[in-house]
């Protein structure tokens, strides 16, 4: 893979590790051009250049938007309903972790999570972030994390409470303007010549043996499937729900 890792000699050993994952190499400055990740003592990286200049990609689950989040769970209504009214620790099935925004909440409600995720470059991300936060957020313990095809991953794990789907919404005209951790996003998985897995991802997961599947959608967009039991709907975003 084309995404070298660059890396001081402090931390050359978890750079050995990371490259070897990646099947890419080690560097010790900055390239000028493409893709790469940084490890320092802040942590992985993902950084590419840009018409718009470098930009940079650091998960962090204490601070920012998903620290927010989290020192407020109960704000996210919709979310919460999505899941349903129980009192029992669920055991949930991410099948597109992405960087865990939701699956943080539902670790925090006290549920347990399998969280997979497609992208080397995504996982180790998250990875790392889980590793920068653990001694703070305890309910990282309730969190398996794997990298791998989710829907194969998912034949052994069967028996989850429910699935959850948020897979990147497409893209518009609209939206491939803005900036931000998603374009960075599109960018690795393009880097990893990752299929877009659209709405395929859903139905594969629908054909499999499950109690109920949440798949998160912008609110407009049409329906996958019209076979729905229910839908919870924001401003933004909804969640269909099939059981």
């Amino acid at each position: 893979m084309d995404c070298p890792v660059l890396a001081c000699d402090e931390s050359l050993r978890e750079a050995g590790t990371i490259s070897k994952f990646l099947n890419s190499c080690i560097i010790k400055n900055i390239p000028k051009t493409n893709s790469y990740l940084h490890l320092n003592e802040n942590g992985l990286s993902f950084n590419s250049h840009t018409s718009e200049g470098k930009r940079e990609l650091r998960v962090d689950f204490l601070k920012g938007a998903m620290g927010w989040r989290l020192k407020r769970p109960e704000h996210e209504n919709q979310l919460k309903k999505a899941i349903g009214k129980t009192s029992d620790s669920l055991t949930i099935f991410d099948g597109t972790a992405g960087m865990l925004g939701d699956s943080m909440i539902f670790l925090s409600l006290g549920h347990k999570v399998i969280a997979c995720e497609q992208s080397k470059i995504i996982y180790l991300l998250i990875k790392d972030a889980c590793k920068r936060a653990e001694n703070e957020l305890p309910f990282l313990k309730n969190l398996k994390l794997v990298h791998g095809n989710s829907a194969e991953i998912y034949k052994s794990h069967t028996k989850s409470d429910l699935v959850y789907l948020d897979p990147l919404y497409p893209q518009t005209s609209k939206s491939s303007k803005r900036s931000g951790d998603v374009a960075l996003l599109r960018t690795a998985i393009e880097l990893e010549s990752i299929a877009d897995i659209g709405d395929k991802i859903f139905h594969e997961f629908r054909a499999s043996e499950h109690k109920k599947i949440i798949l998160k959608r912008p609110v407009k967009a049409p329906l996958i499937c019209n076979k729905i039991n229910y839908q919870i709907k924001g401003k933004s975003t909804r969640f269909d729900i099939y059981i």
